[in-house]
């Protein structure tokens, strides 16, 4: 399972180690980088599944908030009061913003662990989504091969029968075009195995069908009937 990764921007060691504190007393603890404002790049929330900034140096907030702006990801901040927090609201709509007021750790935490469970819901949903792609390329090629069946088979058929009547006539060909057509007979015989075990398995598959019909119309009539 992917383990959810936090990046911790603050330059009041304090306010990161408290947080850092507050996090491990959790049942579910996330993979925690801290990081100051004075090592801040562009790209260094890339990767990581939420940034939370704390306290930094004057002048510095800005330059990072506005490069956490781009980021799909949620990222949360910290500031002094509820008028600063409504400043950043209007100005990062899709920044979290806490105020520091008595018990913020708190209500910190609250915040970022529901970003963070958005944030595995949604990768969960895409995870589904590319697997129903596969499972639909899959069957789009298994019912390409069961309409092309009767085709390979009528192909394989006279691949084996006129390797048959080669075979039957030995002064016909030469030794080395003998043991070429004994290859093609044998390749012949793997190929109609492999089709036969493939129509074997179209056939299970359409009894386990009706099966699961069957038990699903039966398991709904009694339901009605109880009513």
């Amino acid at each position: 399972m992917h383990q959810t990764s936090v990046l911790i921007v603050s330059d009041d060691t304090e306010f990161a180690r408290a947080v850092r504190a507050r996090w491990q007393a959790e049942k579910h603890i996330p993979e925690i980088t801290l990081a100051t404002s004075a090592v801040w790049r562009d790209a260094s929330g890339a990767g990581y599944d939420l940034v939370m900034v704390g306290p930094v140096r004057e002048g510095k907030l800005a330059s990072v908030l506005s490069s956490l702006g781009a980021r799909p990801n949620p990222a949360v901040c910290v500031v002094a009061d509820e008028r600063e927090a409504s400043s950043l609201r209007a100005q990062y709509p899709n920044l979290l913003v806490v105020p520091r007021q008595d018990g913020y750790v708190g209500t910190l935490l609250l915040i970022s662990t529901e970003a963070l469970r958005r944030v595995e819901a949604q990768e969960r949903a895409q995870r589904a989504e590319r697997l129903a792609m596969e499972a639909e390329r899959h069957a789009v090629l298994g019912r390409y091969m069961l309409e092309m069946r009767p085709s390979v088979n009528n192909a394989l058929t006279s691949v084996l029968g006129n390797a048959d009547l080669l075979l039957l006539e030995p002064g016909q060909s030469s030794a080395e075009s003998r043991e070429q057509l004994k290859t093609i007979h044998t390749m012949g015989l793997r190929l109609n195995e492999i089709m036969q075990r493939f129509s074997s398995l179209a056939s299970e598959m359409r009894v386990c069908e009706k099966e699961s019909q069957a038990e699903t119309e039966g398991v709904s009539h009694g339901a009605v009937g109880r009513r």
